[in-house]
């Protein structure tokens, strides 16, 4: 059979407000996550040696069982217990590594969906959402996509009320990232709980309470169409951009946007973006500040938001 073609979508953080500690350790998260077409590509092909075996472009990335892309395949074959089951997987990055932009948990999504059909497993959804949970707390949202209400962990996902499904903010994004600068996402919660933990709610009515605002208030209006987008929340941007310079410069250049509606950091950083009201105006915005962000040392990428999340390409044209 021909190589098959998995897309691995980026995400941003429309908004993401830690609301307290869980019992298990974690945070509590009522989070907009937003996927964008800025997207890394898997191609699979099967084999008959009981292999799973990844190569990818992107230098310095593990190829073995740290990459969430061969944890995913290896749980998905012990899920239907067919430990036969091998494949070649090829990782064409083009999400930065590193960014809070979900790039692994996506990788890891679109190998779940690309394996399930390329080995004829036939697991459904649910099946696959209980994989993707088991593997990181962005996974199922990544499997999903789109415009989506993300609780708990983040793996609770509740589609924008009154929107449809298939429906994506015809938004423009100015994304960037310093390629040089990481953030750890767990020192940014670290650093989050001991600046602002004294503010965590800690009764689960308080945490229905905001999660109930967040699904009826401005941000999700907006993102209907029903009115103006309002400041965008990201508690983790609180702390980080005190300390990390480049999310502090790069913020900065982002403000100085024309036409730019919105300004925020993805996540735990260091990635950054600026949405506008088209994606013309976005790339308007690049040619103004092309300038700036080549000599701060950013890379940049003009997005456009996407509906869906991992998913099967069609096959390529034969030549």
């Amino acid at each position: 059979m021909p190589d098959l073609r998995v897309t691995a979508p980026a995400k941003i953080n429309l908004h993401l407000e830690v609301l307290g500690l869980r019992p298990d350790g974690f945070h509590e998260l009522a989070m907009v996550m937003q996927t964008l077409d800025l997207a890394d590509t898997l191609v699979l092909a099967p084999t008959a040696d009981a292999a799973i075996s990844l190569r990818t472009d992107a230098e310095g990335l593990p190829t073995d069982a740290d990459n969430l892309i061969v944890r995913a395949a290896e749980q998905l074959r012990q899920r239907v217990g067919l430990p036969e089951l091998g494949a070649a997987i090829r990782l064409e990055k083009r999400i930065p590594i590193g960014a809070g932009l979900a790039g692994g948990s996506s990788d890891a999504a679109a190998a779940l969906v690309g394996l399930n059909e390329l080995w004829g497993c036939g697991l459904a959804a649910a099946e696959l959402h209980a994989i993707a949970a088991s593997l990181g707390s962005d996974v199922p949202y990544c499997l999903e996509g789109g415009t989506r209400l993300c609780f708990g962990r983040g793996e609770i996902l509740e589609p924008l009320p009154g929107a449809a499904s298939a429906e994506a903010p015809d938004l423009g994004v100015l994304l960037i990232k310093h390629p040089e600068v990481s953030v750890s996402t767990p020192w940014a919660y670290g650093r989050c709980r001991e600046l602002r933990g004294d503010f965590y709610l800690e009764s689960e009515a308080d945490f229905a309470q905001r999660r109930d605002a967040l699904r009826c208030g401005p941000l999700a209006a907006a993102l209907r169409g029903e009115g103006p987008l309002p400041h965008l929340r990201n508690d983790l941007q609180v702390v980080v951009e005190p300390e990390v310079v480049s999310v502090r410069e790069g913020l900065a250049l982002l403000r100085r946007a024309e036409g730019a509606l919105a300004v925020a950091m993805s996540g735990s950083g260091p990635s950054l973006f600026a949405l506008f009201p088209e994606p013309a105006a976005a790339e308007a915005a690049h040619r103004q500040l092309a300038a700036e962000l080549a000599a701060a040392g950013f890379e940049a990428w003009c997005c456009r938001c996407t509906g869906s999340g991992a998913s099967l390409l069609p096959d390529a044209p034969q030549p």
